[in-house]
């Protein structure tokens, strides 16, 4: 209660500083902790509501995710800044990749350290293909379906070369609407030919910086304190952790074996090793 006073009486600017870290995915798909439009929007809504509030920060860590959500997401982000007039600062921490650099691209600004990661402008889809452990272990597969494309990519038949090919028209769409939102967010700043920027190819912040992909080298209170004064005031908006998380136990409620918490977490660990993280 007196932290909140002392907030509200405080004299100086203020920049409030919304962190977006994790993978990004509609809520519940990775136990609590993923970005979806659902769990940031009260956030973001805060910040932008930040009585004197000079601009807002993005503090941004995120391997990337659902282009959906990330699209969403980017669209709050740019609706509350036009409503609210406020300049949006993008700061890219360790990695802002696919849906990640999504999301900065929102920002009117976008800062990196020299060793973030950033970029990586593109659409993959993964998975398995189980139909050989099945026939080992005896196991027969039996899908009813009423249309014949509804059981597409089934892991446990074989792949079919028309399925793939789908799948790669469905990529090439999302891929476009990506493209489309980074020479819109980018325009008259990319330094390099589209050939080698939208390959989902990823560079360091100080290669991002000289393609155009990012507009200065720095660390988010030092560049926001020589450009609003050393008392500038930075209040970070955050999501809370559910209190299992907090003890290590997020991953352990599932009881003995492979429970969907489990699975969630090996998946977002997937999206950071994608980067070396």
């Amino acid at each position: 209660m007196l932290g909140w006073l002392k907030d509200r009486f405080r004299r100086g600017p203020v920049v409030p500083v919304v962190r977006l870290s994790g993978v990004i995915a509609s809520s519940g798909l990775l136990s609590g902790r993923s970005l979806s439009v659902e769990s940031v929007s009260p956030l973001l809504k805060r910040a932008f509501d930040t009585r004197g509030a000079k601009a807002v920060a993005l503090a941004i860590n995120s391997p990337g995710g659902s282009p959906a959500q990330s699209a969403l997401i980017a669209q709050r982000i740019r609706l509350l800044a036009e409503e609210k007039g406020l300049k949006v600062i993008a700061f890219v921490e360790d990695v802002a990749a696919s849906g990640g650099y999504w999301l900065a691209c929102a920002a009117d600004e976008i800062i990196v350290d020299a060793n973030s990661i950033v970029g990586s402008i593109g659409v993959i889809s993964a998975g398995f293909g189980f139909q050989d452990l099945l026939a080992r272990i005896g196991v027969e597969r039996r899908v009813h379906t009423s249309g014949e494309r509804k059981s597409m990519l089934d892991p446990f038949r074989p792949e079919q070369a028309e399925d793939v090919e789908r799948l790669k028209r469905l990529q090439a769409e999302i891929h476009d609407g990506f493209k489309d939102w980074v020479r819109q967010r980018r325009a008259g700043r990319l330094k390099d030919d589209e050939a080698t920027l939208f390959t989902g190819e990823f560079w360091t912040g100080r290669r991002g910086l000289q393609l155009g992909l990012a507009d200065g080298l720095g660390e988010l209170r030092t560049t926001l304190q020589a450009r609003y004064g050393a008392k500038v005031h930075l209040p970070v908006i955050a999501q809370r952790r559910r209190l299992l998380s907090r003890f290590g136990l997020g991953t352990a409620i599932d009881g003995i074996g492979i429970g969907p918490s489990t699975l969630a977490a090996l998946e977002e660990r997937l999206h950071w090793q994608r980067f070396g993280l």
